[in-house]
């Protein structure tokens, strides 16, 4: 996968993009990590999907998995940046959708902060996982350490909203966040599910 960053940079069609390795999304430690399963992000005007789903990478990837999930997505609200980028434009008024919807959050974690980041992830991870309207979510990362993310599919905008603003723990982990000053960049976005296949 690392390989391939050289193509993503010469595909002047793509805005951005990150490789990503994937884990369990419960600890937020290496020991999450699942070495069979990585992902990328593209930011990529629509008129260029075809050619992009065609292209090299795309097949190269293909010829070395067992299976893919692919998600189309519309943004619907961003805050934050990403290796200093705003990545995503606000599109679709979420009063306007009431389809399924992902959430993406992405935090570079101060390093000596990290262990106290570990620390209060698992009261949060344990809601996630309960939480009415979750379809499926796993932990994203650029990197084992200090770079950590989710990606969450919900079955609307107002669950997201409940988990997010109504749930003790992640309420907790927002005030602990403040307090701790442990991020030392975040991004949480909220994306309309525009088409999917394949199973996460």
């Amino acid at each position: 996968m690392g390989l391939d960053r050289l193509r993503l940079r010469r595909n002047k069609k793509i805005g951005f993009w990150k490789l990503l390795g994937t884990g369990k999304g419960e600890t937020f430690t290496p020991r999450d990590a699942n070495s069979q399963r990585w992902g990328l992000l593209v930011t990529i005007p629509e008129s260029e999907l075809s050619s992009f789903d065609n292209s090299n990478i795309i097949k190269l990837w293909d010829s070395k998995s067992e299976s893919r999930y692919r998600v189309l997505l519309q943004n619907i609200s961003a805050q934050g940046k990403w290796s200093g980028k705003t990545p995503f434009n606000s599109e679709l008024s979420s009063s306007h959708w009431n389809g399924k919807v992902v959430a993406i959050t992405r935090a570079r974690i101060k390093w000596f902060k990290n262990p106290i980041f570990w620390r209060s992830v698992p009261p949060v991870t344990v809601s996630l996982k309960a939480a009415t309207g979750l379809v499926s979510a796993i932990g994203i990362g650029e990197a084992p350490f200090g770079l950590q993310g989710t990606f969450s599919i919900w079955e609307s905008s107002a669950a997201v909203r409940a988990f997010a603003y109504q749930g003790e723990a992640h309420k907790a982990a927002i005030a602990a966040t403040a307090h701790e000053k442990w991020y030392a960049e975040e991004l949480f976005a909220r994306f309309a599910v525009i088409s999917e296949s394949g199973s996460l």
